[in-house]
Order: structure tokens, then C-alpha cells, then sequence
């Protein structure tokens, strides 16, 4: 259960824990794919990978309604930072290792190893959209909007993640997470800029219960 809660956080980067229920959707079948669909899946690989650092303010809007935003912050390979604003106590932490899960009113931050979750996909050295951990579902194009949707290829009920990019120029503007009970949750992207320097003190995570209190030198 908590696999699969995790899977649904990063798969869309939205960080709502979602509790897996016994209900199971049906496997999505693979997309047969066109000329088209290849070139724009070829599009959105080449661009992701040309990602190396990138800083943006998110919006997650989740099943329930509710409404969130907050700090994004990715240097791959391996490493992305979510902080939301305040009320939300979540942070998110994927240190190159483990992905983080930090609830401050909670306390006890949890630990996945980075591979088991598409945040490990997502921050890859060589991201691939097709023939390897993920599989792609369909593809659909709006004016000005390309969409890719994929899913796992060891776990395809799991849920799936629906890429969503502007045509021109081609950029990822948002994603979206149907779970394997049919829930979407929404993640919209913002101010986006990309090749910034960032902390590597950012992707760092340290417990505050164990963290050395700061002498007072005054």
C-alpha cells in the first residue's frame, strides 16, 4: 500500500498521499503508434533530457478539491525538491538515493529507495518515454498542446501519468495522474526557468530530531 501510495505522489510530482484501495483498474493497453505520435514522443524525450536544472512554482489541484502551491525544484540526474507553502507541512526530497516524504505535523519522514517510484524515471540520466520502464498509452494533440500519457510497463494498473506540453515552443507545461482508481490529480507549472544554479543543499534532507541545535555566539 504505501508502494503505491508513492508511486502516485511522483508520478505526477504532486505529493497528495493517496491511500491504495483493493480496486484494481484494468490494465491500459499500449498505444499503436504513428508517424506523428513518434516524432512528438521523440520531442518531449529530447527535451526533458536537455533539463538539467529547472525552478518553477507549481499549482496541485487534488481529487478532492483542494488546492495547493508551492516551490518545484529539479537537477537531474536524481535529484528534485518540492516545497509547498505554508499551511501544507509536506516537503518532498529526492536525494539522487531515496525519495523523502517529510510531514511536519506527523513528524517521522519516510523513505523509498528512488528507483522504485517514476521519480526515478522522471530525474534519469537518459529519460525514455518508450521501450524501457515506461510504456506509452496514447497520444493527442489540442491546438498549441501535445499530450503523452504512459504508464509503468511492469505495473500499468498502477495508474497513469499524461504529460502535457505546449507545441510552440515545446514545453512542459503540466502533469496529470489518474490513479488505479480512476482519481486525477493535477499538477500546473509556472515561472518556469531552467539551466539556473541551484543548492545542492536543496536535495538534502536532514531530520530535525536530529539535527544539531545552532549555538547562540551573541
Amino acid at each position: 500500500m504505501i508502494r503505491a501510495s508513492y508511486r502516485v505522489i511522483f508520478a505526477a510530482l504532486t505529493l497528495a498521499l493517496l491511500a491504495a484501495a483493493p480496486a484494481r483498474a484494468a490494465d491500459p493497453k499500449p498505444a499503436v503508434l504513428s508517424a506523428e505520435d513518434k516524432a512528438d514522443i521523440a520531442r518531449a524525450e529530447a527535451y526533458l533530457n536537455a533539463v538539467t536544472t529547472l525552478k518553477a512554482r507549481f499549482l496541485q489541484s487534488s481529487p478532492n478539491g483542494a488546492a495547493a502551491e508551492g516551490d518545484a525544484y529539479l537537477s537531474r540526474p536524481g535529484r528534485l525538491r518540492l516545497q509547498y507553502d505554508p499551511p501544507s507541512p509536506l516537503l518532498v526530497v529526492a536525494d539522487g538515493t531515496f525519495l523523502i516524504v517529510y510531514d511536519r505535523e506527523l513528524g517521522d519522514p519516510s523513505y523509498v529507495p528512488l528507483g522504485q517510484t517514476p521519480a526515478g524515471v522522471l530525474v534519469q540520466p537518459n529519460l525514455r518515454l518508450t521501450g524501457g520502464e515506461v510504456t506509452v498509452t496514447r497520444v493527442s494533440r489540442l491546438p498549441g498542446v501535445v499530450r503523452i500519457s504512459a504508464v509503468e510497463s511492469e505495473d500499468p494498473a498502477s495508474g497513469e501519468i499524461t504529460l502535457v506540453f505546449s507545441d510552440h515552443p515545446f514545453e512542459l507545461k503540466q502533469w496529470q495522474v489518474r490513479d488505479a482508481q480512476h482519481q486525477v490529480t493535477t499538477v500546473s507549472l509556472f515561472d518556469v526557468r531552467t539551466g539556473v544554479s541551484l543548492d545542492p543543499k536543496l536535495f538534502q534532507f536532514v531530520d530535525p530530531k536530529f539535527a544539531k541545535p545552532q549555538m547562540n555566539l551573541n
